[in-house]
């Protein structure tokens, strides 16, 4: 079984158990010994100078060593403890910390990345604040140590520098190649901001797995370490401030690294994520000119972090030009907002929209997230103008006369065929026109539990209106006695009112669907029905009772007003949309 052969420094106090590294190239070997005196583990550091190559010149590393390490009481840093010379050199004995440094290969999650920044700038931050500063000019992953609980230790200041200035031209440069910042590189004058680019390619060489010796993968020729495209899902912020930590020129560093530990971001390294109730919005006008809205909500399901976000409309050729805080025709509830589930009504103004388009605009949704920018698609379509619905309501109307002046004519002929009715039976008259009311109060009920909302009012209206010429009736002068043919009148205006109402409601309803005004619609029904039915009564009983001929001529003379009125109004509408739609925007 192999055996090492270690250094007997137990004159000194010191046994040794084990090897925990060695530099060939610098001609140290770092050992863990127990301290008889102390009675503890501590780390022996020996730098063996007078072997093979190494020259005693190299002693000044040493005593620069000693000299910081002397000086310095910060938990972030083991602490000197003793020195002593050896036949080949000298030792340095410090505490000891049970930790691995950042070069063996190790899985940090994002929040462990951001402690370790935090804890490194509060060193740098200790030992920028000495007077003269400390500048350790080695920061690299193999001088960095962490533990389990994420506690950092900075080691090995053998290359340090006390004080700001320049190394000396003929310096021999010290540092490790990918981790020295340009200034350092070229011996010039050394700064607070010069530890923060090795900070800064440490935690980039961290964040993206890249090793120590592969660094230089990641700087181009002006010096700049490239590393955005590798670290996809870190937070715009933390991006931005890796960047400022490891620019190229000094003057474009943070100064201090305390001013670089008040830049930290405030919210964590992973960004958070934005997650929408739908990505598609579609709108569709129902009227002209109508204002359209409708809610979309944004959550975030990353824990530990905050959403912010920012909306806006992106540009598009067709639209007036517009800022991200104002657009011609889409507007937000709130433009901003803060919080892991937010939710916004988006507004759409048709009146500055050509009448039957559809348009399809993008929303921007620009957050602290990953991806930055997130899109939502809005499709908006408009009204046609109503150059059909006029013919439409028109026709309709005209169904609708035709079917009530059956209705009117046949339910009354058949009272005269029966006898219950005699053309100058005002009474009987009075009667029909009580069933009607009732009949079209009972239609109403239908049509509303169908759910036809725009119908069932005009059944109401026009049960009022036979309410009226029945109260005219009995005005007149009619002698009313309950008779058995008073009772069979009003069974037969029931029965009219009721079927006359119905074919009025789904006349009314189905208009209206088809985009009809429907105050509008109700009146031409009403007036239509009106003028049907006191036409059709007309034709059997003939037109010498004054208050009949009154509502028919009355309903006619309203309906031919109505209708054009209407025709009117609507090619009036149609030149004006006509005369106004060059200014309109187009989709």
């Amino acid at each position: 079984m192999a055996t090492h052969c270690f250094p007997d420094f137990s004159e000194q106090g010191y046994q040794i158990e084990r090897e925990l590294g060695q530099n060939r190239v610098g001609g140290r070997v770092t050992y863990l010994a127990q301290s008889h005196q102390l009675q503890q583990v501590v780390v022996i550091k020996q730098f063996q100078f007078a072997k093979g190559s190494f020259r005693w010149a190299d002693y000044d590393a040493y005593q620069r060593e000693i000299q910081v390490m002397q000086g310095l009481a910060h938990p972030g840093i083991p602490r000197y403890l003793d020195s002593f010379q050896t036949e080949d050199g000298f030792c340095m004995v410090q505490e000891y910390k049970q930790a691995q440094s950042l070069g063996v290969p190790r899985s940090f999650h994002f929040n462990e990345i951001q402690k370790i920044a935090i804890a490194l700038l509060k060193i740098l931050v200790y030992l920028q604040s000495r007077v003269p500063a400390v500048i350790h000019r080695d920061i690299k992953p193999e001088n960095i140590l962490v533990d389990e609980q994420i506690n950092v230790f900075l080691v090995d200041f053998g290359f340090a520098h006390i004080g700001d200035g320049e190394v000396g031209i003929s310096s021999v440069v010290k540092g490790t190649l990918g981790f020295m910042p340009p200034e350092q590189l070229f011996n010039r004058q050394l700064t607070e901001a010069s530890d923060l680019y090795g900070v800064g390619v440490t935690l980039i060489c961290l964040l993206t797995g890249t090793k120590s010796v592969d660094v230089g993968n990641l700087i181009d020729i002006t010096y700049r370490v490239n590393f955005r495209h590798l670290v996809a899902k870190l937070s715009v912020g933390w991006m931005n401030w890796l960047e400022k930590m490891v620019e190229p020129r000094v003057k474009d560093r943070f100064p201090s690294a305390a001013a670089a530990l008040d830049a930290i971001p405030a919210h964590e390294m992973r960004p958070p994520e934005a997650q929408f109730s739908q990505t598609e919005l579609q709108f569709v006008a129902t009227r002209s000119r109508e204002l359209l809205t409708q809610s979309i909500a944004v959550t975030n399901p990353v824990p530990e972090t905050v959403l912010e976000g920012r909306w806006e409309v992106a540009p598009h050729p067709s639209d007036p030009p517009h800022t991200p805080n104002s657009h011609a025709w889409i507007s937000f509830q709130t433009m901003s907002f803060t919080g892991n589930r937010a939710t916004n009504e988006i507004r759409v103004d048709t009146s500055k929209l050509i009448p039957g388009k559809v348009y399809s605009r993008r929303l921007l949704l620009q957050t602290n997230a990953f991806p930055q920018t997130y899109g939502v698609t809005v499709t908006v379509r408009t009204v046609p103008i109503a150059q059909g619905v006029a013919q439409k309501t028109m026709g309709g109307l005209a169904l609708l006369f035709g079917f009530s002046l059956v209705v009117a004519w046949l339910l009354t002929q058949l009272a005269v065929v029966f006898g219950a009715i005699a053309a100058d039976n005002i009474a009987n008259s009075f009667g029909y026109a009580i069933g009607a009311m009732f009949g079209f109060e009972l239609a109403a009920w239908g049509l509303m539990t169908a759910g036809a909302r725009a119908g069932a009012p005009a059944c109401v209206v026009a049960g009022l209106g036979v309410c009226l010429v029945a109260l005219g009736l009995v005005w007149s002068g009619a002698v009313l006695t309950l008779s058995g043919i008073l009772v069979v009148m009003m069974g037969l205006g029931l029965a009219a009112g009721a079927i006359a109402g119905v074919g009025m409601g789904l006349t009314v309803e189905s208009l209206v669907a088809q985009g009809a005004a429907a105050g509008n619609t109700t009146l031409l029904a009403l007036l239509v029905l009106g003028s049907a039915s006191c036409l059709g009564l007309g034709l059997v009983l003939g037109f010498s009772h004054p208050v009949l001929t009154a509502v028919l001529v009355g309903a006619t003379v309203a309906l031919i007003g109505a209708i054009a009125h209407t025709a009117l109004r609507h090619l009036r509408m149609v030149n004006e949309r006509r005369q106004t739609e060059r200014w309109l925007i187009k989709p």
